[in-house]
């Protein structure tokens, strides 16, 4: 298994424990290689070994070059159910048990790389929101040629004010800046299974305002059927990132404010850590 950081000037490529540095890396060649994992151990061959830096605590930015961000919803029951109880405040029409048991997934664009944050960075909530959760998923590299080779964790994070209000402004509820993080790194090769776990916390004021767990069995959908609509007819010439919805959900009382601290963990990946402004 290998995980690949960014920083500011350099990359760091982590594999069975040694980290590698070098400046000569493409995540746009990554994403475009038939045989992503080969062409990485290619690249291998040039880096330097590098003096070991803890993922936790440097701030990394979002593993991302030219990939477009995209995202699925209501793929747990969870989030079907947070979903219906976002229409039902609002007076709207209930539909999204439809969505959950339909053959078609429901798929939505989320950011560009500009409007991802990295580990460590900021989110944001919106300023014309009043209700504001992160979700926390699994989120999938997908090659140009439409395969899965990869995982990181990601962060979207939503206005179900706005969203719940009308289901035609979930563009402005899901994209606007720093509405996504992604990281800390990118992990090439099967590093999940049913059993991996995901987890969520929120701390306010230095203590724990809010925390969750589910895990990947609980997704209805297979990454490959995912991954399989999202490129019917379309194209994504640098490949693409998938987040595949949450299953964890705060309360209705629950909002997150200015100051939050997130934390999404998923096993195998690591720990993706976020403050809210």
């Amino acid at each position: 298994m290998t995980t690949i950081f960014r920083t500011q000037t350099d990359f760091i490529i982590a594999v069975d424990g040694q980290q590698y540095q070098t400046a000569d890396f493409s995540f746009d060649e990554l994403f475009t290689a038939s045989d992503p994992s080969l062409w990485l151990r290619a690249k291998l061959a040039g880096c330097q070994p590098a003096a070991p830096r803890d993922p936790g605590s440097t701030a990394w930015l979002a593993p991302i070059g030219s990939q477009e961000v995209w995202a699925a919803g209501v793929t747990y029951f969870r989030s079907r159910t947070a979903r219906m109880e976002e229409a039902e405040a609002a007076g709207g029409d209930i539909f999204y048990d439809k969505v959950y048991e339909a053959e078609r997934p429901e798929l939505f664009f989320k950011a560009t790389p500009a409007r991802t944050r990295g580990h460590l960075a900021p989110i944001r909530i919106r300023t014309d929101s009043t209700w504001d959760v992160p979700e926390p998923e699994l989120t999938l590299a997908i090659n140009s040629h439409g395969r899965v080779f990869g995982y990181t964790i990601g962060n979207d994070v939503s206005s179900r004010s706005i969203e719940g209000e009308n289901p035609l402004y979930l563009p402005q509820a899901k994209v606007y800046r720093g509405s996504c993080a992604l990281g800390p790194g990118l992990v090439v090769g099967e590093a999940v299974t049913p059993q991996t776990a995901i987890r969520l916390r929120i701390f306010r004021d230095q203590a724990l305002a809010f925390s969750g767990e589910t895990s990947v069995s609980q997704i209805k959908r297979g990454f490959d059927e995912l991954a399989g609509f999202l490129f019917r007819d379309n194209e994504f010439p640098e490949g693409a990132y998938l987040l595949t919805g949450t299953g964890i959900v705060p309360d209705n009382s629950f909002s997150l404010r200015s100051g939050d601290r997130v934390a999404i963990s998923i096993d195998g990946l690591g720990e993706l850590v976020n403050t809210v402004e």
